[in-house]
């Protein structure tokens, strides 16, 4: 059975918020529920801002993470094919703008929520928020920019160190 987990999919993905490949990182999971893609992650305690809350610089990792993710599956599912399946994408962040709310708790699962609102050619415009328990902590729109396309012989796959 192949993995719901966009991330699984990423091969040789050292970044700190969503790579396997980085013993130190979040570990992100991030997969499809309906036409939305949802990261559930516990934190903790060692990323916290002020005390029992989440830094605001994690909370953006997490989020960035979540959507450059949420882009490449979005461009699979478009295409209608298997997240395993070939040519593979990558995508890096244009642009991230992000409202904080309210403090989220760092004790407490954080669940991501992104909504792909506009495609054109190489660019993902995603609206995301995450969310404690009932209470929506932070708010962004997020641009994604397709690096990488294995099929495209110029590009060069940023997860692997040449």
């Amino acid at each position: 059975m192949i993995s719901p987990y966009f991330q699984d999919h990423m091969l040789g993905n050292v970044c700190f918020g969503c790579g396997l490949d980085n013993q130190d990182g979040l570990h992100i999971k991030s997969f499809w529920e309906g036409d939305q893609a949802i990261c559930e992650w516990l934190p903790e305690e060692k990323y916290h801002g002020w005390a029992n809350l989440l830094s605001g610089g994690i909370l953006a990792t997490v989020i960035d993470c979540h959507c450059m993710g949420t882009a490449m599956a979005d461009a699979y599912k478009n295409e209608g094919r298997e997240l395993n399946s070939a040519p593979h994408y990558r995508y890096a962040t244009g642009t991230m703008n992000i409202k904080y709310l309210k403090p989220t708790p760092v004790h407490q699962k954080v669940r991501i929520v992104a909504e792909v609102t506009e495609r054109k050619g190489k660019k993902v415009v995603m609206t995301c928020s995450s969310w404690s328990g009932d209470t929506k902590t932070a708010e962004a729109e997020v641009i994604a920019i397709q690096v990488f396309n294995s099929n495209d012989t110029k590009d060069t796959n940023p997860f692997i160190d040449k």
